[in-house]
């Protein structure tokens, strides 16, 4: 009997071959990977997907339209700062300045002097500052005596380092009277002494406090 002889096709050959050639293969998050962990790619380039691939299972360079897009964090919500608040503080006339008078007295700086020490530790935007004189004398006159007041003021505090350019002087002659016509009627010396609320300096200020520790 002759020996039976088994022939292998040559494509059969090749397949065998083909298969002994290619890398071990696995799977990974969705894709076909090698045995170094790399995605089997096709002859377009293209990754092999498994069953379980979910557009959730994207990794490079496989299919960038699923690439995640990342969405910046939203900003954290910053707190506004205070409000400006206005602070007005009115000067006797004759604690800064001698009667009919504009240059400061020595005790006039002094009350000068502390208002320096508060707005060292205040941010403000604007000081105001406005003289008042009483009606004695005629309007022209007084108007003058008042803007001279204030630019006394003025120029006080900015040679204490306040910054000129924040400071504003402005004079209102006798338009802006305190007193309701209590004074009417009296001498000459009495109504000098009763209009004195009349005689003085407004400073107004607009800013804000600055916290322990701040520049």
């Amino acid at each position: 009997m002759k020996p039976i002889r088994k022939f292998i096709s040559p494509l059969a050959i090749a397949a065998v071959v083909t298969t002994a050639l290619m890398p071990l293969t696995t799977m990974a998050e969705g894709y076909l990977v090698d045995s170094n962990g790399k995605n089997v790619m096709n002859s377009s380039d293209e990754c092999w997907h498994i069953s379980e691939w979910t557009p959730a299972s994207y990794r490079e360079p496989c299919d960038p339209s699923y690439k995640p897009v990342l969405v910046a964090a939203p900003e954290p919500a910053v707190t506004p700062p205070p409000a400006p608040l206005p602070k007005k503080i009115s000067f006797s006339g004759s604690a800064l300045f001698a009667f009919d008078k504009s240059a400061l007295k020595p005790e006039g700086m002094a009350l000068l002097d502390n208002l320096v020490q508060q707005l060292n530790n205040t941010a403000y935007e604007t000081i105001e500052v406005t003289g008042h004189t009483d009606r004695i004398g005629s309007d022209v006159y007084n108007q003058k005596l008042s803007e001279r007041r204030a630019q006394s003021v003025k120029d006080y505090l900015v040679s204490k380092n306040i910054p000129a350019e924040r400071i504003t002087a402005k004079g209102m002659g006798e338009r802006s009277p305190s007193e309701t016509g209590a004074c009417k009627g009296m001498k000459v010396s009495r109504t000098i002494a009763c209009l004195q609320l009349d005689r003085r300096v407004d400073i107004e200020m607009i800013g804000t406090k600055r916290t322990t520790g701040s520049n």
